[in-house]
């Protein structure tokens, strides 16, 4: 976002360069910066590329252009020169006024509607077993990146691509019908979605006991994973569920409710929700009309056993398969399907998938076919791909042993953070509901916030205990902030009629405070630009720590006049406020008291 004291120095600069060296420069040529910390300065503005018009060193140049600016901008209190860099100090009178006109008004930081409209797809669980940590990080990434983008002008919709048929699920119902004996979530005492995942383990057991029996025989791993009975059988009960067996798909109907109902209460304790649903038993058969299509427009080719293919190697890839031999659909076709089933009900003018990135290459071709059938929309589709979760070894034990439960995790973080919070003795005063509110909360900030700081590319090491550090780049030190922040307005009596004074002279802490304050809405710009929660919660980490500074080298409570202890006082609350509504857009709830 380039403010107005940002454009005020673009468009004298280039009437510097063409009067001072009569030529003109364009926009992109002149770059504009935070100016770093071991120099005097908040923006700088980089001379060398004006050095061919002044025909003079960087240095004489910057000295020329900041002499020519001063009388200019009013704002500008000072300048100096590094090298090819001239750095240029904002008044306090400027940094004041900028704080009492714009970033005390709550309504600093909001973006008016764009007319744009997004959809986020995010979660994409399978019916066959609990959701685990690369789920969280998944539901946390589209969840946040949907409220980013909504705070920045989109209208958006949340979806959620449920994965509920296929081998996979067929499994669970096997080894419940054979081994259930009627067990239900009521009857069992387990969530639905764990009770499923039981029986899915269960199958996986059974299997490779009979694979085990069947190599005894004799037999190769290839052929007895191919002939083992119960695999058989699962993809028996496949072939029923779509011939529209009553039986079977009751029992899917049966257990996938239970699975759904677990769904909910893992989505409710991790903060995240969704607009749309849209089930693959539903979208499995679309598709098939595109791939016609495509070979009537010769984009596909058919082969010699009837199978559909794309050749994509003169875009750097290989050949794809799109429908098998025998007319049945492969992930592709049905993708193809459900991408345009969802423009055609939503009209969005872009699309996000956030799904890991062993997928990096299934998207890859699924946009590049789109494009080559000549869908205009496909250039509004973006794979928003992240790296996996780990583990240090030991830390947790997941119930399968293979995989961390996302509800074992949440659990332990919540405890965590009630032994931690204990430890610190920060629960004075509060009553046991408060007390418990307060761990849940500290809990799932410190998961959120340390799986959220990070770039989604990136792979990640998530250790819980390094996460619940009050002290640390961390959620909970965030949310400690803010509660000290209300702390300060409570002792104070501030109100929204505590008068705000006009300041002419700032501290450096107050400057730097407010300087950070104005970045708001610039990270939420760059954050939604570039589908980047980690870029907001990076800079609610710097504001926290930078309000503690603040904090230390500044009396607030009892500053030596009336009116500097409410200035610091609204600057208090402006950063309680800019934290909280931060910290929100990443799904993460800031406490008034710890």
């Amino acid at each position: 976002m380039i403010n107005a004291i940002q454009q005020q120095l673009i468009k004298y600069t280039k009437q510097a360069v063409r009067e001072l060296y009569h030529s003109d420069v364009p926009d992109h040529q002149i770059t504009l910066q935070e100016t770093r910390k071991e120099f005097e300065g908040q923006l700088t503005i980089v001379t060398f590329p004006f050095t061919r018009f002044s025909k003079k060193t960087p240095e004489l140049t910057g000295q020329e252009i900041g002499n020519y600016l001063l009388p200019h901008i009013p704002a500008i209190a000072s300048f100096n020169v590094i090298k090819g860099f001239l750095n240029i100090s904002l008044s306090d009178a400027y940094w004041a006024d900028l704080f009492t006109t714009a970033i005390t008004k709550k309504s600093f930081g909001t973006f008016s509607p764009n007319g744009r409209k997004v959809m986020v797809e995010y979660s994409s669980p399978n019916t066959n077993k609990p959701l685990h940590l690369g789920h969280i990080r998944n539901n946390l990434l589209g969840y946040s990146v949907a409220e980013i983008l909504k705070r920045y002008g989109y209208e958006v919709v949340k979806a959620n691509l449920v994965n509920d048929r296929g081998i996979h699920i067929c499994k669970s119902m096997l080894a419940w019908q054979r081994w259930g004996s009627g067990e239900t979530p009521e009857s069992s005492g387990l969530k639905g979605d764990h009770l499923v995942g039981k029986y899915y383990v269960l199958f996986d057991k059974a299997y490779k006991q009979e694979i085990d029996a069947l190599r005894a025989q004799g037999m190769t791993e290839e052929e007895a994973k191919k002939q083992a009975p119960v695999i058989r059988e699962a993809q028996q009960m496949l072939q029923q569920w779509e011939a529209g067996d009553e039986q079977v798909i009751k029992l899917w109907k049966l257990m996938n409710g239970w699975v759904y109902a677990g769904f909910e209460q893992t989505y409710g304790q991790l903060g995240v929700n969704f607009d749309k649903y849209y089930y693959e038993s539903d979208t499995y058969l679309l598709g098939k009309d595109i791939i016609q299509e495509g070979l009537d427009k010769g984009v596909f080719f058919r082969k010699e056993d009837n199978s559909v293919w794309i050749d994509l190697k003169e875009d750097g890839l290989d050949e794809k398969l799109v429908l098998r031999g025998d007319g049945t659909s492969v992930y592709i076709t049905q993708d193809l399907g459900t991408a345009q089933l969802k423009f055609d009900e939503f009209g969005m003018d872009e699309s996000i998938y956030v799904v890991g990135n062993e997928q990096d290459y299934h998207f890859n071709v699924l946009f590049l076919i789109l494009k080559k059938l000549g869908r205009s929309w496909a250039e509004g589709l973006f794979h928003l791909s992240y790296g996996m979760v780990d583990l240090p070894s030991g830390k947790m034990k997941s119930r399968e042993g293979t995989v961390v439960d996302a509800d074992d995790l949440m659990d332990e973080m919540t405890e965590t953070a009630k032994k931690r919070t204990e430890e610190l003795g920060k629960t004075e005063g509060l009553s046991d509901p408060e007390k418990a509110h307060l761990y849940h909360i500290i809990g799932m900030g410190a998961l959120k916030y340390f799986l959220l700081k990070v770039e989604p590319k990136k792979r990640l090491l998530f250790d819980p205990n390094e996460s619940i550090d009050f002290q640390g780049h961390t959620g909970p030190f965030i949310q400690y902030t803010h509660a000290r922040i209300q702390s300060v307005l409570t002792k104070g009596s501030f109100s929204e009629s505590t008068p705000l004074p006009v300041r002419d002279e700032l501290t450096d802490s107050e400057r730097d405070l407010i300087r950070l304050l104005g970045d708001f809405p610039a990270v939420i710009e760059a954050s939604a630009k570039e589908f980047s929660p980690a870029q907001l919660a990076n800079y609610c980490f710097e504001l926290a720590k930078q309000y503690n500074k603040f904090y230390h080298e500044e009396s607030i409570l009892k500053a030596a006049v009336e009116s500097i202890k409410n200035f610091r006082l609204h600057l208090s609350k402006a950063t309680a406020r800019i934290i909280s509504d931060g910290m929100n857009l990443l799904g993460i709830e800031v406490p008034e008291r710890m």
